[in-house]
C-alpha cells in the first residue's frame, strides 16, 4: 500500500498538506496547554486562602493548648480560640475546593480546545487522504491485472479531457485507436490514468 504518489509535483502537495494538518495539530495542542497555564493562575487566591487558613488555625490551636493551662479559667479560654481554629480550617477547606474548581474548569476548557480544532483539522485533511491512499491502492491492483491496462485506458478517455492534452493525437483519436485495441495508445491512456492519481506505470 502507497501513502505518498510517485510523481514529484502531487507528492510534494501531500506531503506540504501533511506537514500543515501536523503543525496545526502541535499548535492546537500547544495553544491549549497555554490557555490552561493561564487558568491555573486563578487558582493561586485559593492557595493563598488555603495557607493562610492552614496557618491561622495552627496558631490559634497552640494559642487554645497555651490558653487551657491557665489556671481556674484554662477551658473557658480554650473554647473560643478551638472554635476559632476551625473556622479557620473551613477557609482553608475553601481554598482547596476554589483550587478544585479551577482545576475542573482548566481541565475542560483545555479538551475542548484541544479536541475541536484537532477533529476539524482531522475531518479536513483525513478522508482526502485515506480516499487517495485507496484510490491509488486500487488503481495499482487494476494496472497489475490482465487487461487491466484497457480498463485504465477507459478510464483516461472518460476522465477530464485535459489530461490528454499533452499527447500527439493518433490518427482516427483516441477513443478509436483504443476500440482497435492499439498497444501503444492504450499504453499511453493507461500512463495517463496512473498519472492522474500520481502513479507512474
Amino acid at each position: 500500500m502507497r501513502f505518498y504518489a510517485q510523481t514529484p509535483a502531487r507528492r510534494n502537495r501531500q506531503v506540504l498538506v501533511d506537514l500543515i494538518a501536523l503543525a496545526l495539530i502541535v499548535v492546537a495542542v500547544w495553544a491549549a496547554l497555554a490557555v490552561r497555564d493561564t487558568i491555573m493562575m486563578l487558582a493561586e487566591p485559593g492557595r493563598k486562602v488555603e495557607s493562610s487558613g492552614d496557618n491561622l488555625a495552627k496558631e490559634l490551636g497552640e494559642a487554645g493548648e497555651a490558653a487551657s493551662d491557665v489556671p481556674f479559667i484554662g477551658d473557658v479560654l480554650e473554647k473560643p480560640l478551638r472554635s476559632a481554629a476551625d473556622a479557620s480550617s473551613g477557609f482553608a477547606d475553601a481554598g482547596v475546593s476554589f483550587q478544585e474548581t479551577v482545576g475542573q474548569v482548566a481541565d475542560v476548557v483545555t479538551a475542548a480546545l484541544i479536541v475541536l480544532p484537532v477533529l476539524f483539522v482531522l475531518l479536513l485533511w483525513l478522508p482526502p487522504r485515506l480516499l487517495w491512499i485507496r484510490r491509488s491502492h486500487t488503481l495499482r491492483r487494476l494496472a497489475e491485472a490482465p487487461g487491466g491496462d484497457d480498463l485504465l485506458a477507459l478510464r483516461a478517455l472518460t476522465g477530464p479531457p485535459g489530461a490528454l492534452a499533452g499527447l500527439p493525437v493518433p490518427p482516427g483519436g483516441w477513443a478509436d485507436a483504443w476500440r482497435q485495441g492499439d498497444p501503444q495508445a492504450i499504453a499511453d491512456l493507461s500512463a495517463v490514468a496512473l498519472k492522474h492519481v500520481g502513479l507512474r506505470p
